[in-house]
């Protein structure tokens, strides 16, 4: 996909009637309009500001010149009284999500001073442009009478943490949601055999997000990988000294086999423009594909941590969550319940294959295999644990013909883990290990899910509006 930037709409309202009656009023509320451009603005980011609409015809002009911007999101700051008729048309005509600012210029008016004026019409412009709860209603009413979702921030324009905070989670939401759209899914390979949960509907995948899926065959990156060059292979032995903790038991020529696959994972990643990758394959013992399949882990482990996530098992849905948590900056790395530990009250969790180096504790490790459990071959793997501190999980499901967002917010700790040569961490969750593991199962997700650092159940939340899809958080 072409890159395109976010594009943020901003816009406030006012009452035309007003200006001519108070001096000064129409500059102020522009200048609060202003303030909240400075206040949206990001390096990568547009902001569009088309200022305050006061009549019924600017609200038309304004909604075609949204459209034309082809915005992703829609900021409405009210900053006085202003009929619903200068809210409407915009909205209709843009069609996308929209977050109403209620947004007043201080705390509260200062009443002393306000009410020694003396002049009424002084002071009813001054409370004009402090009034910007008053129509939130009256455009609330007609939204919801017209279909209209929407949704809405209260406090201060300046100072309010709690505003500042909002704004930028359903950016960061816009963002994501803006990223999905114009993402490029690869699969290449097949399914795990029998595993019936991981079975997806590609389809509902690009309904939901906007997912583009594009079918990758083996056989190119077979053929990329017998193109490969020594020097190339060199680089990338560097880059893999570098960005990992290599255990003295790897055989070096392991190492090299590892490096050699992941320039040609790369070469494909670039070639078909991927900015996410499901796989799986066996092939048959001996043959070249076999070979390949089973030197990924790392190849696949340094796309993941520059931002092309990769799922193994065909996990098409987790390839989703992994780059949804990604985008979000919280990284997304492959996981699965490896055991529970019942005198700590924690759950292990972790996989085998590719894991997410930048949201480590420490070096990612990188020790030699000589069997892949339940798969083929041997090689040189991973291990790592998730970072300590707040984590969030996510995982993409498909049921009953909808896709939903599951997530819960615990904490990676310390503590012994399993070294086996696969991601493993230690989870603890306020509501235990046994509510959370019965919870998360009822929901019916696959047994895959994306880990991340942070506690980001908000912004997934926001992100489920955006979307309109039902989010739901166990913890």
């Amino acid at each position: 996909m072409t890159d395109r930037i976010l594009k943020v709409g901003l816009f406030g309202i006012g009452l035309s009637t007003y200006w001519p009656q108070f001096e000064g009023l129409e500059d102020r509320l522009t200048g609060y309009v202003g303030q909240m451009a400075e206040k949206l603005g990001r390096p990568d980011i547009e902001v569009v500001n088309l200022g305050l609409i006061d009549t019924a015809e600017a609200a038309y002009d304004a909604g075609h010149r949204f459209r034309e911007a082809d915005v992703d999101i829609i900021f409405l700051h009210v900053t006085t009284y202003a009929l619903s008729s200068t809210v409407l048309p915009v909205v209709r005509r843009a069609r996308v999500p929209v977050v109403i600012l209620n947004l007043q210029p201080a705390a509260a008016i200062e009443y002393r001073s306000f009410n020694a004026l003396g002049d009424r019409t002084r002071m009813t412009g001054d409370w004009l442009a402090h009034c910007g709860a008053c129509p939130v209603p009256e455009i609330a009413n007609v939204f919801r009478r017209s279909g209209v979702a929407f949704h809405q921030i209260t406090g201060m324009l300046n100072g309010d943490p709690h505003v500042d905070r909002e704004i930028g989670d359903w950016i960061d939401a816009a963002r994501v949601a803006h990223v999905m759209a114009h993402n490029r899914l690869g699969l290449m390979g097949r399914y795990y055999n029998g595993m019936l949960d991981i079975y997806s509907d590609l389809t509902a995948q690009a309904a939901a997000f906007g997912t583009h899926i594009e079918i990758v065959e083996i056989d190119e990156l077979a053929r990329l990988r017998r193109e490969t060059t020594e020097a190339e292979v060199e680089l990338c032995l560097e880059k893999i000294r570098s960005e990992f903790d290599i255990q003295p038991d790897c055989d070096p020529a392991e190492l090299h086999r590892a490096a050699h696959t992941a320039v040609a994972l790369r070469k494909l990643a670039e070639q078909k423009k991927l900015g996410s990758l499901a796989y799986y394959y066996e092939s048959v013992a001996g043959h070249e594909y076999e070979d390949l399949i089973a030197s990924v882990i790392v190849g696949c482990s340094l796309l993941t941590a520059e931002g092309i996530p990769v799922a193994g098992e065909y996990e098409i849905k987790n390839a989703q969550a992994m780059k949804i948590m990604d985008t979000f900056g919280a990284g997304g790395s492959f996981t699965e319940y490896y055991a529970m530990d019942f005198n700590e009250d924690v759950v292990l969790m972790g996989h085998d294959g590719p894991g997410h180096i930048r949201v480590a504790e420490g070096k990612t490790k990188i020790r030699p295999l000589k069997v892949y459990h339940g798969k083929v071959g041997s090689g040189v793997s991973v291990e790592m644990s998730v970072r300590h501190g707040p984590v969030t999980l996510l995982s993409v499901i498909e049921r009953e013909g909808r896709v939903i967002l599951l997530c819960a917010e615990g904490q990676s700790v310390p503590g012994p883990v399993l070294e086996i040569g696969n991601t493993n961490s230690r989870y603890r969750f306020d509501v235990g290990a046994r509510r959370f593991v019965e919870d998360w199962n009822a929901q019916g997700p696959a047994h895959h899910c994306a880990v991340g650092v942070g506690h980001i159940a908000g912004k997934i939340a926001k992100l489920g509006e955006l979307l309109g899809l039902q989010v739901v958080q166990v913890c």
